[in-house]
């Protein structure tokens, strides 16, 4: 049974799609399966069918919401592993993109942490592929980068024309920068431990509707769009920052 859970495993990680990237280096290691789940009121983020409330008493939809994620790197026994070519496009219209595989040697996985966004480096590295794709649609130009995070929808209290709402928030250097690094760390409890040829699970729940209020106010009907790199667009970086948080650790048995 676990030979062919093993071979299918591995099936999995070498067809995996650019969005769900897979470090597939070492077979002989075992694997951390990290998943985000984006929620609002506990439940799955649904595109356009679903009418929200933010704590202003603001009604929106989304049709539209991602982010990158990079930059992995896990905190096992005072041990730091950094994962190399780490670019993920978590995409809510795309199941696939929300969760991707690292492969590890074996060991228990005190702390993870994450770059919201996209490092310099590959913000001034000409064209990528993959996640990093400009076809992507999260990519402005080659002085401002990528966009880090992308929240688009209506509101009946936007100003703009059809209540649009629209939230791309970018900009990689300066006193503006909306890179963010997220530091999660697990309870004794729940720890991720990584065994030779076993899959371990990591779940992560966004709160998405903390976007309007984790650090400072951003009220629809005050501003409706950010669209350019600024002072907002750091504001809202920080209130994203703030949404994350482990739900839960699945251990193989």
């Amino acid at each position: 049974m676990k030979t062919f859970f093993y071979f299918n495993l591995m099936v999995y990680c070498l067809c995996g799609n650019a969005n769900a990237q897979t470090n597939t280096r070492n077979t002989a290691n075992g694997f951390l399966k990290i998943t985000f789940k984006n929620l609002i009121n506990n439940k799955p983020v649904v595109l356009y069918d679903s009418t929200y409330l933010n704590p202003f008493g603001e009604d929106y939809v989304i049709s539209k919401f991602k982010y990158y994620v990079s930059n992995t790197i896990l905190f096992a026994g005072g041990k730091r592993n950094k994962i190399k070519d780490d670019y993920h496009l978590i995409d809510q219209s795309i199941d696939s993109s929300q969760s991707f595989i690292i492969n590890l040697p074996e060991n228990q996985i005190d702390s993870i942490q994450f770059l919201l966004g996209v490092d310099r480096a590959m913000n001034t590295s000409g064209a990528q592929t993959g996640a990093l794709d400009p076809m992507n649609d999260m990519f402005w130009t080659w002085n401002n980068g990528y966009v880090m995070q992308k929240l688009e929808g209506t509101s009946p209290q936007s100003s703009i024309v059809n209540n649009k709402i629209e939230y791309h928030i970018g900009g990689f250097s300066g006193p503006n920068s909306v890179l963010r690094y997220l530091t999660l760390h697990f309870s004794k409890e729940k720890m991720p431990v990584v065994k030779k040829g076993e899959i371990s699970i990591v779940i992560i729940n966004v709160d998405v509707n903390g976007f309007w209020n984790a650090d400072t106010i951003v009220k629809i009907s005050e501003k409706p769009v950010c669209s350019v790199p600024g002072v907002l667009a750091k504001q809202i970086a920080t209130n994203f920052s703030k949404l994350f948080k482990v739900a839960d650790v699945i251990n193989a048995q």
